[in-house]
């Protein structure tokens, strides 16, 4: 497979890449984590602004019709800023209800999707018991579940779409590591609930895009992880000389950018696989995912230890990269589970 980025996917990097440095900073993320883990201001000029909550929703929809390498250039751009979004559940969500919906349910939320109107969230291997449109169950780990206004819930060959803010529905927020992207615990008990046509369709759908989108972030973050570093190692001087003219220092960021290369290598690798359809798109969405993750959470911990004591305070965001790195390991799947799943795929029952 041959890949190279057209000049509207350099343009849209370029152009989100510019978008998040200038808005997703350092201080509003804080006020976000200090509050309900999301930057409202920052989603809605993400939507209005840029019209890319619709990035991966069919343009008869409402949406820009792209695909999963223009996601993940987002994703990617987002992520080097720790950016407070609810970008996962969206995506995930929309891409459900894109390949799995009903022509009645794909115009009834896609346009709402693409429009930024209402923020959405998703589950991971969920266990619900549902009868007569009726949804029961208790779902933990739900990623901006407090704040999210639709949940997609899915088990087996099954997916349901709820509304968090009707009946039958308890949602208990919970503080935890990446206050950036809060998890809560969703209790449904008899919740009124809509099924999607083709669970077959959706369920896929849905996991392609959220690896992709975790895949992405971390890329961008282990990227900025070793920018930052780069540039603190050409300022701070030890002995009279930069820190970043010692060997040993030159050979951790050396290792970094080896890693963060190949990383970045398996995400559009799965980008690309997924949008052309191709053979090789299974193994590649669990290479990319457990590569990508493990690479931002080494990069990001060198982050903290090269730069030395500042690196270990709370004013400093090298704690932010180094928690969101470290969910990003744990969320759809940790790296052992990918592994495995690569294992089995190549070597079958010998796994």
């Amino acid at each position: 497979m041959e890949f190279a980025f057209t000049d509207e996917q350099r343009m849209i990097a370029e152009t989100v890449r510019g978008f998040f440095a200038e808005n997703a900073t350092s201080e509003r993320t804080r006020k976000a984590m200090a509050g309900d883990g999301l930057d409202r201001a920052l989603w809605n000029a993400f939507a209005s602004d840029l019209g890319l909550t619709g990035i991966a929703v069919p343009e008869d929809h409402g949406g820009a019709g792209l695909g999963m390498i223009e996601l993940a250039l987002v994703a990617e751009a987002a992520g080097a800023q720790v950016a407070a979004l609810p970008l996962l559940g969206h995506v995930m969500v929309g891409q459900a209800i894109a390949k799995g919906g009903s022509e009645e349910q794909k115009a009834e939320w896609l346009p709402r999707l693409a429009a930024g109107d209402m923020i959405s969230t998703t589950t991971w291997a969920a266990r619900a018991s549902a009868a007569d449109g009726r949804l029961s169950g208790t779902f933990s780990f739900v990623p901006h579940g407090a704040v999210a206004d639709l949940l997609l819930v899915y088990g087996g060959n099954d997916a349901w779409l709820v509304d968090l803010k009707g009946k039958g529905v308890a949602i208990t927020p919970h503080v935890t590591l990446d206050q950036t992207r809060p998890l809560a615990t969703v209790v449904l008990t008899d919740a009124p609930a809509e099924a999607l046509e083709d669970g077959d369709a959706a369920i896929p759908a849905a996991l392609a895009a959220g690896w992709i989108c975790l895949a992405a972030e971390a890329l961008g973050g282990a990227q900025a992880a070793l920018d930052r570093t780069v540039a603190y190692a050409r300022e701070r001087v030890q002995f009279g000389r930069p820190i970043g003219s010692f060997q040993a220092y030159k050979h951790r960021l050396a290792d970094m950018m080896i890693e963060i290369e190949q990383a970045r290598s398996a995400v559009y690798w799965a980008a690309c696989a997924v949008d052309e359809n191709s053979d090789e798109t299974a193994i590649a969405l669990h290479a990319a995912k457990s590569f990508a993750a493990d690479t931002y959470f080494m990069c990001a911990g060198n982050m903290i230890q090269l730069q030395g004591g500042i690196g270990f305070t709370w004013e400093h965001d090298a704690h932010l990269f180094f928690k969101r790195a470290r969910s990003i390991q744990t969320l759809l799947g940790n790296g052992t589970y990918h592994r495995e799943a690569v294992a089995t795929m190549i070597l079958g029952g010998a796994a």
